[in-house]
C-alpha cells in the first residue's frame, strides 16, 4: 500500500475521535482558569431536566430522536439557555457539520467563555474543511488551557498545515511530543505529518532539516527513504534506508522497505536476503511475506513463492493482492485449477473492498 494511502483519515472517524477530546478536555486540566477568562466546565451530574431525555437518547445512539426532542424545545422557546450548545453537540456527533457550526456559533455568541462550545466549533470547522476558521478558536482554547488535550493540539497543528503555516504547525507538534520546537525531532515529527497531508516537497525539506540537525536521529532517514520510494526515486531511497540501518539496525520495516527498493531495480537476491531479516525480526506483518512471494516468483522459485504467499493469506485472508499473486504463482507452476480459484477470489475481494471504501 502506498504511503499516502496508509494515512488517509476518514471524516467520520475524526469526528468520533475528537468528540472524545472535546467532552473530556476540561477534566484533564491541572489548574482551573479564572472566571470570565476561560471555559467553564459543565458537571454531568447537574444536567438540566429539559436536556436529560435528549442526552439519554444520544447515549443510546439515537441521535435523530435526540435532535427531534431538542428541536421541539427550540420551537417552544428558542432562547432556552444552553439549547444551542445541546443542538450543536448533537449535530456534531451525528457528523452533520454545517448544522453543528450553525448552532455552535450561537452557543459561543451566547457564552464566549464556554470552552466546550468553542472547541467543538473549532473542530467542526476543521472537519468541514475550513481550517482557517478553526485556528483562532483552537488557539483560544489552548490559551485558556496551556496543557490542552493532545488531540486538540494535533488538530491545531493539522489546521496550520492546511493553511501552509508550517512553522506554527511545527510548534504545535513539538508541544504534542514534548520536544523543543527547533529540535531535529520537531522537524521529523512535522515532516511525518506533512507527508500524511500530501505536502511532499515541504515534508522532504523538513526531513532533510532534521537529518542536518541530527544525522543519527532514528527514523529520519527511514522517512526520507519512504518519500523517495513513493516518488520512484529508487537510488535515493536505497541510500536513505541504508543510512537508517546503520543507525537503527533492529527495525524490521527498514529491511522490508529497502528490499522493496532493491526489488524495483531487479536486485532480487539482495531483496530476498533483506526480507528474510525483516521476517526474523517481525513475523507478524504480512507485507514482507507478500513481497517475498513476488521476489521468489520473479526468480522462478514458484513453490517457495506459494509458501510465502500462503503464509500471508493465512495471516490476512481478505487481502486481494495476496490471492492475486498466489493465482499468478500457481499459473506459472501450471496449476490451472488453483490459479483460477485464487484469481477469482482476488477479484471478489477487490470488488467487495471497492464497494466498501
Amino acid at each position: 500500500m502506498e504511503v499516502k494511502q496508509l494515512f488517509q483519515i476518514r471524516q467520520a472517524w475524526l469526528a468520533a475521535l475528537f468528540w472524545t477530546c472535546a467532552v473530556t478536555g476540561q477534566a484533564q486540566q491541572a489548574t482551573p482558569p479564572e472566571t470570565g477568562s476561560a471555559p467553564r466546565a459543565q458537571p454531568s451530574a447537574n444536567v438540566p431536566a429539559e436536556f436529560a431525555a435528549a442526552r439519554k437518547l444520544e447515549q443510546e445512539g439515537k441521535l435523530p430522536e435526540a435532535i427531534a426532542q431538542l428541536q421541539t424545545l427550540e420551537a417552544r422557546d428558542s432562547t432556552t439557555k444552553g439549547l444551542a450548545l445541546e443542538l450543536g453537540t448533537a449535530f456534531y456527533k451525528k457528523n452533520d457539520l454545517p448544522k453543528a457550526v450553525e448552532y455552535l456559533k450561537k452557543a459561543t455568541a451566547e457564552d464566549p467563555g464556554n470552552g466546550e462550545a468553542t472547541q467543538l466549533l473549532g473542530l467542526s470547522y476543521y472537519l468541514g474543511g475550513h481550517a482557517a476558521e478553526a485556528i483562532p478558536l483552537l488557539e483560544k482554547v489552548q490559551s485558556w488551557y496551556p496543557r490542552a488535550n493532545v488531540d486538540a493540539v494535533y488538530i491545531l497543528g493539522m489546521s496550520y498545515i492546511q493553511t501552509k503555516d508550517y512553522d506554527h504547525a511545527r510548534k504545535s507538534f513539538s508541544k504534542m511530543f514534548d520536544v523543543p520546537p527547533d529540535s531535529a525531532a520537531s522537524y521529523l515529527f512535522t515532516a511525518r505529518m506533512l507527508l500524511r497531508q500530501e505536502h511532499d516537497p515541504v515534508a522532504e525539506e523538513y526531513a532533510q532539516k532534521a537529518a542536518t540537525l541530527d544525522p543519527k536521529l532514528p527514523l529520519v532517514h527511514f522517512l526520507l527513504g519512504e518519500l523517495y520510494l513513493y516518488k520512484s526515486r529508487v537510488p535515493e531511497a536505497i541510500t536513505e534506508f541504508q543510512k537508517e540501518l546503520a543507525i537503527n539496525p533492529g527495525q524490521a520495516e527498514t529491511y522490508y522497505k529497502l528490499a522493496d527498493a532493491y526489488s524495483r531495480v531487479q536486485k532480487l537476491e539482495d531483496a530476498q536476503r533483506l526480507l528474510q531479516r525483516s521476517i526474523w525480526l517481525d513475523a507478524t506483518s504480512t507485507g514482507p511475506y507478500i513481497l517475498m512471494g513476488k521476489v521468489l516468483e520473479k526468480k522462478g522459485e514458484y513453490e517457495l513463492a506459494v509458501r510465502a504467499l500462503q503464509r500471508a493469506a493465512n495471516m490476512d485472508p481478505n487481502n486481494s493482492t495476496t490471492h492475486y499473486l498466489l493465482g499468478q504463482a500457481y499459473r506459472d507452476m501450471g496449476n490451472k485449477e488453483e490459479s483460477e480459484s485464487e484469481l477469482k477470489l482476488a477479484e471478489q475481494l477487490r470488488t467487495r473492498q471497492d464497494s466498501h471504501p
